[in-house]
């Protein structure tokens, strides 16, 4: 961002004013017209390969202001993000409906001024009044999506796969990694034992760790890492079957026909990431241009396309394609979203998940 010019020296020599008028006039003028030829930086701390590199130079060619972007892989990364040196001024925060709350809580997050976000009108009625921010204060919808298996087997029918093929090791067919994130992954393993995916029971989370654990001690077991990982490996054949994201299953079957993505019997989650505005953000100004942005029409359209999830913009879905409306893998079918929840805030339960992730990565 611009540095502002110091002007405490104007006011030192203010009984010259007369003398000087002129060449602060002219000053003033050049500072303007400098304003005008660089462009306000827009800083967003968004997952990673969530916004495609041309949309960056789009954004900046229509509104004037640079998109700067900072990425992590998992959720539970935003805390260091925003702890890191002068990462504390970032504008927009993109994040799962999950951590929304607690970022509330503790003042991470501010209201955003819904009157500079006219395409506000374009989002859903399913995704106005969230359960994590039901008064439409704080967030924005940017994408949603689901979390289920990626695999290389076309004798398992999408509608019968079921957790076993992880974590029975008389059902697993070859080697596999688990989602590196916290809560998502140990709600996973809650529904992989028969329990429910939101449950704060300290017994039950302890049932679901030793099931991790124990799918850690399998031979087959290739670790715990990021989706973009997961897709990648799987991809290159070094390993059979991963828990993902959406988004990165229609990628990896977009170049290979053979995969298959499916939502558990047992069940899974939808999610929610939306668009957030960062408390110390600097150009709040930016930062509403950037919403307004995503939430057009086409734009919307673009981004739901190049990164393959779903977009909660009803204007986006009248320009997209039946093909794309019509994706099972990106929409899920009333069957799919019939068997899945939306993952609740723990609040004071948050420690809870925090101890048995640290005891999944430890061991």
């Amino acid at each position: 961002m611009k540095t502002i010019q110091n002007k405490r020296s104007l006011f030192f020599v203010l009984s010259f004013a007369f003398l000087v008028a002129g060449m602060f006039c002219g000053c003033e003028k050049k500072e303007e017209s400098q304003q005008q030829q660089k462009p306000n930086t827009v800083r967003v701390l968004t997952y990673n390969e969530y916004i495609e590199t041309e949309m960056i130079t789009d954004f900046q060619m229509k509104t004037g202001h640079k998109l700067e972007l900072e990425v992590y892989d998992a959720q539970e990364e935003i805390p260091s993000k925003l702890q890191a040196a002068d990462s504390n001024y970032f504008d927009i925060i993109i994040a799962s409906d999950v951590v929304i709350p607690q970022m509330i809580r503790q003042g991470i997050i501010a209201p955003i001024d819904t009157n500079k976000v006219p395409n506000r009108i374009n989002i859903a009625d399913q995704f106005k009044k969230p359960a994590y921010d039901p008064s439409n204060t704080y967030t924005l919808p940017y994408l949603w999506g689901t979390t289920g298996i990626l695999y290389r087997d076309t004798s398992i029918d999408v509608n019968s796969a079921s957790y076993k093929m992880l974590f029975d090791k008389d059902q697993v067919k070859g080697r596999y990694t688990l989602l590196d994130e916290a809560q998502s992954m140990i709600s996973i393993a809650l529904l992989a034992a028969g329990f429910k995916a939101n449950s704060t029971d300290s017994k039950e989370i302890n049932e679901a760790v030793n099931l991790i654990l124990q799918a850690k001690k399998d031979k087959r077991f290739a670790g715990i890492v990021s989706s973009e990982e997961c897709r990648e490996k799987i991809l290159a054949g070094h390993i059979w079957a991963a828990i993902v994201f959406n988004g990165e299953a229609m990628d990896a079957m977009n170049e290979d026909s053979t995969l298959q993505y499916a939502i558990p019997t047992e069940g899974s989650f939808m999610w929610v990431d939306a668009m957030t505005l960062g408390s110390h953000s600097k150009n709040v100004e930016g930062a509403h241009a950037f919403m307004n942005y995503v939430l057009e029409a086409n734009i919307g359209a673009k981004l739901a396309k190049s990164v393959n999830f779903a977009t909660p913009n009803k204007a986006s879905l009248q320009v997209l394609d039946d093909t794309f409306r019509n994706n099972r893998v990106i929409n899920p079918t009333k069957e799919e979203i019939d068997r899945m929840v939306f993952l609740n805030d723990p609040g004071d339960a948050a420690k809870i998940f925090d101890d048995a992730w640290e005891i999944v990565k430890s061991k």
